[in-house]
């Protein structure tokens, strides 16, 4: 469902090092819109949603800043049913067993530990985070997995020890719930865009829609026709995000996935990659050391 959303201007204190203000900031912003993701990380149309949004960075990126905003719950007995459709549909694929997680409460405060060392820091967290519960079948709410989590993230581990038994990220969670409730999101993932340099209302897109329809939505809230970027190298691309799906970087170099697994075959052979094979897929790991 797309409806539109008007500006709002409160705040709350968060545990980031940003605010949790809804407000114009056009003085300290330098790209026009921003986008507010409202994810929930054991969602698997979150989890299908990864491509669309590095597609729409990888493109568009110049335009927007982008802000994850957690919910969480603790029943998606409803959903589980229909995760199988997801994942081929999506090409995210996950563990059959992935949805006997039915709560992600400490995930979540977790997630919120890993962005005070940095907005890159808690959205690389929040992948590995979805990696191990979707690919590996772990409980993400296990003090040992976060750990590793916050490991593979290259976080700070003693910091975020740390900080995992602060308030702090209680704060920013509960930040998040607020702005969950002010925007009256109640479904996952919906995406919302607001122009910073004007007053317009913004555009709430709930659910996951083809790719296309977000472009349209980011043309209409900039008020002109965005400039596409060219995506950058594939091997690059691989270095940045280190684990891929097939379908994220097909979707992202407009190819199709045959020939997308050409050239992912020859940086195997170059010992660039390599494969994970799951139920629905393959994803791709960056295992390069050179870097």
């Amino acid at each position: 469902m797309i409806v539109l959303l008007y500006s709002d201007s409160s705040t709350c204190e968060g545990s980031s090092n940003q605010s949790c203000s809804i407000s114009n900031t056009v003085s300290k912003k330098t790209k026009p819109i921003e986008v507010y993701a409202f994810v929930n990380p054991i969602c698997p149309e979150s989890w299908g949603m990864e491509p669309n949004m590095k597609k729409l960075v990888a493109e568009y990126g110049q335009y927007f800043t982008m802000r994850i905003i957690l919910g969480y719950g603790s029943d998606h007995s409803e959903k589980s049913s229909q995760w199988g459709k997801t994942a081929q549909l999506s090409g995210m694929s996950f563990n059959e067993h992935c949805h006997e997680v039915k709560s992600c409460y400490r995930a979540s405060l977790a997630v919120k530990a890993a962005e005070l060392q940095g907005k890159c820091a808690g959205e690389r967290f929040l992948r590995i985070l979805r990696e191990r519960l979707f690919i590996d079948t772990k409980d993400i709410n296990s003090d040992a997995v976060l750990n590793d989590c916050a490991k593979r993230a290259k976080l700070d581990l003693g910091e975020f020890k740390n900080d995992m038994e602060s308030s702090r990220p209680i704060k920013g969670l509960q930040c998040d719930r607020r702005i969950t409730n002010e925007m009256d999101v109640n479904e996952f993932p919906t995406l919302v865009f607001f122009n910073i340099r004007d007053d317009n209302e913004g555009i709430k897109v709930a659910g996951r829609y083809p790719y296309n329809v977000y472009v349209q939505i980011l043309t209409e809230t900039l008020g002109k026709q965005p400039e596409k970027q060219s995506p950058p190298k594939l091997e690059d691309f691989l270095k940045k995000h280190r684990f891929l799906a097939t379908q994220e970087i097909a979707l992202v170099y407009d190819k199709e996935k045959e020939e997308v697994l050409k050239e992912l075959k020859k940086l195997r052979l170059k010992q660039v990659v390599s494969p994970v094979h799951v139920k629905h897929g393959t994803f791709w790991r960056y295992i390069n050391t050179d870097d």
